[in-house]
């Protein structure tokens, strides 16, 4: 019983240069070596209090309530966010033992019989408790990821989908007598499929409403003219605008040169107009980019001159969950999907505006 209560006395005494050591080792680990140290030290400390408090018991009967409930499987949310692997959250409470066995080889302690059998039974309680939080994050997180990958699909599909029914129904209009029976049957089929596809997209994006917006998203930047490519995009988004009450305008350099993943700057430009329509339903929309300093960034721009933004959205208008009131069943992913797509480039994106006024959004695309 002394052995113990010595060996707990030393590891309180200690515990300054014990975690020094046991930091020392575990920075080792590819994970750990650029944390800072209070992330790094995490639960440490009050870890080495239990280790303390259950040698004092002596009785390895309370040894399962000395492994305190908050601090193992807070420590494996810990190193799920720290991107540790399941490997080295073992590993560096191991490293933690071996810590313990040097202090008591050094003091001339003996860890052996019950002094050991108490140690082991503390850190490998505290071990499972650890990667049975760190496994079930994990898990959340693989799920979080596919489903926020569905919402940003869902989302997307909309603005295609928009095209293809407005295109649909202005043909069905403009062709109404000029179109065969079947011809026209055809049409109203098409319009009516399309419209319950946007209901069914409507529905994926509420049941996917409360995602964060922070998926790794894996670029396949290339170099390409922008010009072109905004004007493909004016063409394409030509039914949504409508029959010329809204004015898509080009005002890009034709020799501007990108370096960007295309298919996520597409979503980019046209979630951003997509939201110009709605503020300016019989206006103006330009399209602008330059080059800005020597490192090769580019800023896109994003002009509208309808209503504007209330400036108490401002703020909170690339957040999830904020929308316009104006855009009627608008999901308030459009812009979070943005501002992702953006930082996933390394950029960033500012919104200007003035009540009446019209708003202006920029983007960055940094030479990477």
């Amino acid at each position: 019983m002394n052995n113990l209560k010595t060996l707990a006395k030393l590891i309180r005494q200690e515990r300054d240069p014990l975690l020094s050591r046991w930091r020392e080792r575990v920075r080792q680990l590819p994970s750990a070596r650029d944390l800072d140290t209070p992330t790094l030290t995490d639960h440490i400390p009050q870890l080495l209090e239990e280790i303390a408090a259950a040698l004092e018991e002596g009785s390895d009967e309370t040894i399962a309530e000395a492994v305190a409930a908050v601090t193992p499987p807070a420590h494996g949310v810990q190193r799920a966010e720290d991107g540790f692997d399941i490997v080295e959250v073992v590993a560096e409470y191991n490293i933690l033992r071996g810590c313990i066995h040097d202090l008591a080889d050094q003091n001339d302690v003996s860890l052996r019989g019950q002094a050991s059998h108490i140690l082991n039974r503390v850190l490998d309680g505290a071990i499972g408790l650890a990667v049975q939080t760190f496994a079930t994050q994990r898990a959340l997180d693989v799920q979080r990821r596919r489903e926020e990958h569905l919402a940003f699909v869902a989302h997307d599909l909309k603005t295609p989908l928009n095209a293809i029914s407005v295109a649909a129904k202005v043909l069905e209009h403009e062709l109404a007598e000029g179109v065969s029976d079947g011809n026209s049957r055809m049409l109203r089929i098409l319009s009516r499929n399309a419209d319950n596809l946007g209901k069914l997209i409507t529905e994926v994006l509420k049941e996917n409403a409360n995602l964060e917006t922070d998926a790794g998203i894996k670029l396949e930047r290339r170099r390409f003219e922008l010009w072109p490519f905004v004007e493909r995009l004016i063409h394409d988004m030509s039914p949504i605008a409508g029959t010329g009450s809204v004015r898509l305008a080009n005002e890009v350099p034709d020799d501007l040169v990108v370096n960007a993943d295309a298919s996520l700057l597409m979503r980019i430009f046209q979630n951003l107009i997509s939201n110009a329509l709605v503020h300016a339903p019989q206006g103006e929309i330009i399209i602008g980019a330059r080059q800005t300093g020597g490192d090769g960034t580019v800023e896109c721009r994003i002009d509208d001159n309808g209503s504007g933004i209330p400036p108490e959205q401002l703020g909170s208008i690339f957040e999830k969950g904020e929308t316009d009131q104006k855009a009627q069943g608008a999901s308030g992913l459009g812009l979070p999907i943005v501002k992702t797509f953006v930082e996933a480039h390394g950029g960033t994106i500012s919104v200007e505006s003035e009540p009446g006024a019209g708003a202006t959004f920029r983007f960055t695309l940094p030479e990477p």
